[in-house]
Order: C-alpha cells, then structure tokens, then sequence
C-alpha cells in the first residue's frame, strides 16, 4: 500500500468560520459475538497452548486475524487443513452440518464459536424445512454466514442477495414460504428485498424474531444519526467485513458527503479533509477500539480535536463462552466468564 499523502494541517481548507470537529458514533466496535469468539481463541491458546487452529477467520476483521496468529492461531480455509486428532474453533459465523461431520470423522476436537445469534437463524432454518416450508435467504452469496445456513436445510432454502433477484424466485407452494437473513445485512435493503417478497408472495411468513442481529441495526442507526451532521464519514473495518461495508453504503444513503472504509489509520488519505468541518467516525462490529483511537489520534494532528460522541443505544448483552471450552476450564479451575485479561 502506497503510504498515505501528508498534508500540513493549514493545507486542510475547512468551511469559513467552522471549527473542526468529530462525531463518533456510539455503539460501535466490538459486539457480543465477535467479543465471545475472539476471547475463545485467546482463552484456548492460553489453557492449551499454541497452535490452536481456526476454521476461516475467527471475525472478519484483519487485525484481530494477525494479531491472533502471531499468538499462535493456525487459520485454515477448510476443516480438512487441520491435522488428524488437532483442536479447530468454528468462526462466530457459523458452519454447516456437513462441516460438523468432516470434523468429528478427523476426530478433531472442536470448540463451535458460532455467535448465538448465527445458531438462532440455523435452527429457524432447521424448524421450517422440517415442516416443508420453502425458505427464502436474504444474503450474500459467497458469505461463511449464508454457507453455514444454507448447509443446515440445502434442499429447502434458496438465497435472495438483492431486491432486485425477487422477480426470479420460484417456490413450490406461494402458502408455504418463510423468509430468513445473514444477520449482518443493511435493515433498510434487506426489508425493500422483503416488501418486494410480499407482493409477489401475500402469504409470506416472517421469522419468529429479528434476524439482523441488533448490533447490526444498532450501528447502522447510530450512523443515521451522524451522517445528515458529517461531510466525511469514516468507517473502521475490513473489506471482508459485511456490516462494516454496510455502514459506509448507509452513511452516504443517509447524507453524508462522503464516506470510506479504512482497516487502519495509515489508510486514510488527508486530501478527503478538504472543506471537511465534520467526521462522523465508527466502527464495525468486529473491530477492536484501539484502531478507532488511533483514527481520532490523527484526525487530531489535523486539527479535528473536538470530539463528541453520539450515543444512540446502550449496550450490554454478553454470551457465555463455548461450552466445550467452559467445560475444560471448568475442569481446570480456570476463569470459565468471557472476561477480557487486562
């Protein structure tokens, strides 16, 4: 990567008579699921040693990815790669059942770090194919997410990525359909996919709770929030990550100028500060705070001191470890809570 331009903060042109300033969008970062699935491959390479190999990356999210493997993490595209009798952690998105059986036929011993909220949308997919529903998926093709919930129910489900692929569905029988989502989606795309379900399917059935999970909504509406205030708005996050993408598309949908994806702080370019007063600043789910303090550490050497954060939800759901992981700390009389060291 080319090393980003340097601009002398008196080269930045701002409005006349506007002082710099930045928005920073709360809740960001870091939710409960990433949080789960990261402190499970941490707590295992300290209870088992390294290597601990992962299936996939364990969050979308370079940083954490590299930061983990220089820890001693073997990441690994398929459960095959992964040695006769080892130990492999399931990402937090998921895998199908076929990828369970490569895994228990290796006589791996696993440790599954599914988000909860991933496992909640595989046993609705579970729950309607039993009863010969057709299934409706909205997401993305290619997504460990969507592979993983597709896998549980194959001849039962079939993917819809964008309004625009509705007029091509067919289902067996129009009084029998569901429709469920990756649950990283963008709210507002997913529900015009889905309005566009129901006129030409009247019967469709929602599923029995939210599926975009609610650090998903919950992020998209804090940039809401900032982007109608912000000229520029950057977005914490890898080009892999589905939600952190998402919140640079909703931003620039929502009013903002201008909007980027950057995974670290040395990606940002200083030109995009030209008659920028205000940066409306976040962050994706998967992405650890440090690299957002570093992007207001900057914005601060350009004269974007002042720094107001938007709150618009609180946060405070946790899950509980893996339960084969809980198991053998238990066993060892180790710390079992999912509690960060210091």
């Amino acid at each position: 990567m080319m090393p980003r331009k340097r601009l002398a903060p008196s080269e930045i042109i701002s409005p006349a008579g506007v002082g710099r300033r930045v928005l920073l969008a709360a809740p960001r970062g870091y939710c409960a699921g990433v949080d789960r699935a990261v402190i499970a491959v941490e707590k295992a390479l300290d209870h088992y040693g390294a290597p601990v190999y992962v299936r996939k990356q364990i969050v979308h999210n370079l940083h954490v990815v590299e930061t983990l493997a220089e820890r001693g993490a073997i990441f690994v595209d398929e459960t095959d790669q992964v040695p006769e009798g080892a130990r492999v952690v399931f990402s937090a998105h998921g895998v199908s059942p076929a990828v369970h059986q490569v895994a228990a036929e290796r006589n791996l011993q696993t440790i599954d770090a599914t988000c909860p909220l991933v496992t909640k949308v595989h046993k609705e997919a579970v729950r309607f194919a039993r009863e010969d529903y057709d299934i409706l998926l909205v997401g993305h093709e290619g997504h460990e997410e969507v592979e993983g919930t597709a896998g549980e129910a194959p001849d039962h489900i079939q993917l819809v990525q964008s309004p625009d692929d509705v007029e091509g569905v067919t289902v067996r029988d129009p009084e029998k359909i569901v429709w469920l989502s990756q649950t990283t989606l963008s709210v507002d795309e997913t529900m015009e996919t889905v309005r566009r379900l129901r006129e030409k399917f009247p019967k469709l059935q929602d599923p029995p709770s939210d599926d975009i999970c609610y650090a998903t909504q919950n992020r998209q509406v804090a940039v809401k929030k900032i982007a109608p205030e912000a000229e520029l708005v950057i977005v914490v996050g890898s080009s892999n990550s589905s939600n952190s993408v998402r919140l640079v598309e909703v931003a620039l949908e929502h009013g903002a100028k201008a909007a980027y994806r950057v995974d670290y702080a040395r990606e940002i370019d200083e030109t995009w500060f030209h008659g920028v007063a205000t940066v409306g600043v976040t962050s994706g789910a998967s992405v650890p705070e440090n690299l957002v303090r570093q992007v207001l550490e900057l914005l601060a050497e350009y004269g974007f001191g002042e720094v107001e954060e938007i709150v618009t939800a609180e946060e405070d759901l946790m899950f509980s470890l893996p339960r084969e992981l809980r198991k053998d700390l238990k066993a060892a009389g180790e710390e079992t809570s999912n509690k960060r060291r210091s």
